[in-house]
């Protein structure tokens, strides 16, 4: 499945309307052309960010949870990395104007080698269940699949996300349909996604 791609940080000649008010942009290789020139940024933060690893209860166990995180609150303290606050700054440049509001948080994700992954789910903690929201998401490293389906049932999406890509979920894309990172059995090197959204998203 492609997805036509302008060069334009401003045109949403990109932007695919998924039905009931979801959408996404996709941009391949954003990043590349402004910040990231070198390649050296994945490695950077690997070392500046303050990687940690979770536990979740799941049903009646308490399972070590299958990558490494961070979460930043901007609003309220500096970004862990110059890096990421340029890109905040880049993102609410396009974008809050058509969400309403800033992005206020950015959160990172270590994906080490294929078996790590993030199951389906929405991003709708602190949310009513009819206010649409803004996902953007920035990809560093080894390409992996992003999945995408409806929530009531219909065709899924497989979206490749390789270094320096750019996927931003608006509208009614966190209520109406979930993402996940499967896992993948063949060999992958490690990946970091960063993920920024305006207040109370989770």
């Amino acid at each position: 499945m492609s997805l036509a791609v302008q060069g334009s940080l401003f045109d949403h000649d990109e932007r695919r309307n998924l039905g009931a008010g979801a959408w996404i942009d996709v941009r391949a290789g954003w990043l590349n052309g402004w910040l990231d020139g070198d390649g050296s940024l994945f490695d950077e933060l690997m070392e500046a960010i303050p990687w940690r690893a979770e536990r979740r209860q799941m049903y009646e166990r308490v399972l070590d949870v299958p990558r490494l995180v961070s979460f930043h609150d901007l609003a309220d303290g500096p970004a862990p990395h110059p890096a990421i606050a340029r890109l905040r700054r880049r993102l609410n440049d396009i974008y809050a104007g058509e969400l309403g509001e800033p992005f206020t948080s950015a959160g990172l994700c270590l994906y080490r080698d294929g078996t790590d992954s993030v199951a389906w789910h929405g991003d709708t903690v602190g949310r009513s269940s009819t206010e649409d929201t803004m996902v953007a998401i920035v990809s560093l490293g080894a390409r992996r699949t992003f999945a995408m389906r409806p929530r009531t049932g219909g065709r899924s999406l497989r979206l490749p996300q390789g270094h320096g890509d750019l996927l931003v979920m608006g509208g009614s894309c966190q209520r109406t349909w979930e993402h996940a990172v499967p896992k993948t059995a063949r060999p992958t090197g490690p990946r970091i996604s960063i993920q920024f959204r305006p207040r109370d998203v989770r």
